[in-house]
């Protein structure tokens, strides 16, 4: 199950659980919609995988099945030489 994680990783923008501007790569690393879209060109950072736009889990689920509350935080690593 999608873990929703509540922010973005670049920005630190709060996403909440049903928020179209979500978006995930398939090891739900997540980002807002303007960093993923943005500086990140549709690729997750972390694994190069492509940045999609995160399901919106159903109000009856989403109370029986809560979303993360755990924030998670990537800044940008300066490139190694």
């Amino acid at each position: 199950m999608l873990s929703l994680r509540p922010n973005c990783e670049r920005c630190d923008r709060d996403l909440a659980a049903d928020s179209p501007d979500a978006r995930m790569c398939s090891f739900e690393c997540t980002f807002c919609a303007d960093c993923a879209e943005g500086p990140l060109g549709g690729r997750c950072p972390n694994c190069t995988g492509e940045l999609v736009r995160r399901p919106i889990r159903p109000e009856a689920a989403l109370a029986r099945f809560p979303a993360s509350t755990e924030r998670v935080i990537k800044r940008p690593q300066p490139a190694k030489r």
